[in-house]
């Protein structure tokens, strides 16, 4: 791994940062993943190790979590997220990742990288973990809140790129849909699955969101409201199991020997789970690798969020995605 290009992390960016930031990134650069800080150098250095620290690249600017992410992401073109993005167009970084404001990561996407040409907007794309044991990419996360059923086209293609370059073999498309017969869902998901059709994708349909998590398609589609409280809800859905074990474990001491019993197999449960385990949702159709990790980023996510952008950038997904929008475009 250390013959590839650093990935850039803004080590401003996040609710506990810079301290978590830091420590996922020490992690990360001792599995082998070459690693540039971004940010104020006289809050990084004192977290970082005598020996086999990462390079630090010095701004004091950063975009805070209560801003309006666009207007100070264009007004400080300094800011931390904004260098790490200049490090990527420079060539001296394979990747990005912020913990920040995911506002501010787009809008420094946009304005330093660009998008790739035939991409009307980038889209978030998230992994999730499928009862079946496979993977299912889902996309928009949360980037766009208002969709044309054009940009869910585009969407689609974006997710078969992606979910190509993690290894995903001709990758089955679902519509995000409230059943699978072709009436169901709002005005946007009937005018959007006609057009699905006419992409050389493997498209199934509607899919409802069960059968995504059941192993029905590959990449899931949507708009980013629904999209992004989908993953909230996900996510709230764990939390709660996870209490209510608890709860019934602590009633009575047999449960909390039972408990010891099973102790492997439920942190083999939260590894396949919970988002700290998993990084972050990567910016598809910008040019270059962005992944936006959690606001509420712990150490193990950060790490994580680091490896999904050094993976992304090492498998060519930017190539992929320009190979297979051009392709479109050229027969369109």
């Amino acid at each position: 791994m250390s013959d590839t290009l650093p990935v850039a992390v803004d080590a401003m960016g996040g609710d506990e940062a810079p301290a978590v930031i830091v420590a996922g990134a020490i992690a990360a650069v001792r599995a082998g993943i070459p690693v540039i800080l971004v940010g104020d150098e006289a809050r990084i250095r004192p977290l970082l190790p005598r020996r086999g620290a990462p390079e630090i690249v010095h701004t004091p600017d950063v975009v805070e979590m209560n801003e309006g992410a666009a207007s100070a992401g264009r007004r400080k073109t300094n800011a931390s997220v904004r260098v790490a993005m200049r490090l990527v167009a420079d060539g001296r970084a394979s990747a990005v990742v912020s913990c920040g404001s995911t506002g501010a990561a787009l809008d420094a996407a946009h304005c330093d990288l660009g998008v790739v040409d035939g991409v009307e907007r980038p889209a978030l794309a998230s992994i999730l973990p499928r009862s079946d044991g496979g993977k299912l990419v889902m996309l928009d996360a949360g980037a766009n809140v208002d969709c044309k059923p054009e940009m869910l086209a585009n969407f689609a293609l974006l997710g078969a790129a992606y979910a190509e370059s993690i290894g995903v073999k001709n990758p089955r498309i679902g519509l995000l849909a409230n059943g699978e017969e072709d009436g169901k869902g709002n005005v946007q998901v009937r005018a959007t699955l006609p057009l699905l059709r006419t992409l050389p994708l493997d498209v199934i349909g509607n899919v409802e969101p069960t059968a995504a998590m059941a192993g029905a398609c590959d990449v899931l589609v949507c708009d980013g409201f629904v999209g992004n409280i989908l993953l909230k809800a996900a996510e709230g859905a764990v939390a709660t199991v996870q209490q209510l074990l608890r709860e019934e474990i602590a009633r009575r001491p047999s449960g909390i020997f039972g408990a010891w019993l099973l102790s492997g197999a439920f942190q083999r449960f939260r590894k396949r789970v919970e988002w700290d385990a998993h990084g972050g949702a990567v910016l598809l159709g910008a040019k270059g690798i962005v992944v936006a990790g959690h606001g509420r980023a712990n150490a193990q996510s950060v790490h994580a969020a680091i490896r999904v952008a050094h993976d992304a950038a090492s498998h060519g997904l930017e190539a992929t995605i320009e190979r297979r929008i051009q392709a479109y475009v050229t027969q369109h």
